[in-house]
């Protein structure tokens, strides 16, 4: 895509695909993205979902560099379950894995697991969690920590995984409590945007690493692109009745900012997907130079990584590189 920016995609949801499709659905993705130069592609984890580790290891065996980016929520496994997982990829691939680490999700998940735990409590446990598996990642004398939520005791990672495939971590949140934690790791900070032109002072005086999660709808006209964004994407009433059942049982700060949106936004922002529960992202849709021209304000605002939407088919990411070609011309050399 763009070398001095970090382009990813999304893995297909298992949710609703025939099993028997769901690998290669996978798989088509995954080379697909490697081909078009994307760093990595993030695989959602979810009580409704088949599990992250597994799916990851589809796109491993089917790409040459492509890094899966693993959502990780506490609590569904140890810290040390997670670094094992990393360096075992590492040692039998020679791949790098990306962590997505994720405080929250839909309460009902977390309330059938037991985990009442608050929405600015759950960023700190993430943050001692975090901490152990870069420090069990990074080798060197067994690790000792004693936190509100987690204790070890001298406790040694093996197999070692190599400095080259230490992974790059991420943290899913648009709150203050989300921002603070990603700071305090050293992780990139990914939240689901406004339009750009909401963040343009603040955000690029600020020292934070920043990513955003949007869906992407370029062609070289204008109306083309609406045309086909629309047919994607139709009018849906019954999905914006179950979106708004979903943001009532969600806690997350994004969830609900993009829910309630003052105004229709200026073009090429679009959020009609999102409200009709149809993807979980607002979109840039346009000609390749209107969308550029937002992705280059982004970039302006300080924002480094991208997180696209699924991929309908090869050629959109093909479109995709276009915008971001745009993009890149107008950023300084």
């Amino acid at each position: 895509m763009v070398p001095s920016l970090s382009v990813f995609t999304t893995c297909p949801s298992s949710r609703g695909m025939p099993a028997t499709s769901y690998g290669k659905a996978v798989r088509d993705v995954a080379r697909w993205s490697d081909s078009a130069g994307c760093v990595g592609m993030l695989v959602y984890a979810d009580n409704g979902l088949a599990d992250p580790w597994l799916v990851a290891q589809i796109v491993v065996t089917a790409t040459e560099r492509l890094a899966p980016l693993v959502a990780v929520q506490p609590v569904y496994m140890h810290p040390y379950a997670v670094a094992k997982l990393v360096a075992s990829v590492a040692l039998l691939h020679g791949r790098r894995v990306d962590l997505n680490m994720v405080a929250g999700g839909f309460r009902n998940d977390l309330e059938a697991l037991n985990d009442s735990t608050p929405h600015d409590r759950r960023y700190d446990r993430l943050r001692e969690y975090t901490a152990i598996i870069a420090a069990l990642l990074r080798g060197g004398p067994p690790v000792t920590m004693a936190g509100d939520f987690y204790r070890v005791t001298r406790l040694a990672l093996l197999p070692e995984l190599p400095p080259a495939l230490f992974p790059t971590f991420f943290v899913a949140g648009s709150s203050e409590a989300g921002r603070a934690t990603a700071h305090a790791l050293g992780a990139t900070s990914v939240e689901y945007p406004a339009p750009a032109s909401d963040y343009a002072p603040a955000v690029a005086t600020g020292p934070e690493r920043r990513g955003i999660r949007v869906g992407i709808i370029a062609r070289d006209d204008e109306e083309l692109a609406w045309e086909v964004a629309r047919a994607r994407f139709p009018d849906d009433r019954r999905g914006r009745i179950v979106h708004a059942l979903a943001v009532k049982v969600s806690d997350s700060n994004w969830h609900h900012r993009l829910s309630e949106p003052d105004n229709p936004p200026p073009r090429p922002y679009w959020m009609e997907p999102f409200l009709s529960y149809q993807t979980f992202c607002p979109y840039l849709v346009g000609s390749y130079a209107s969308v550029g021209d937002e992705l280059r304000r982004y970039v302006d605002a300080g924002v480094q990584t991208f997180i696209l939407d699924v991929p309908r088919d090869e050629d959109d990411l093909g479109h995709t590189a276009l915008a971001f070609e745009h993009a890149a011309a107008a950023l300084p050399r």
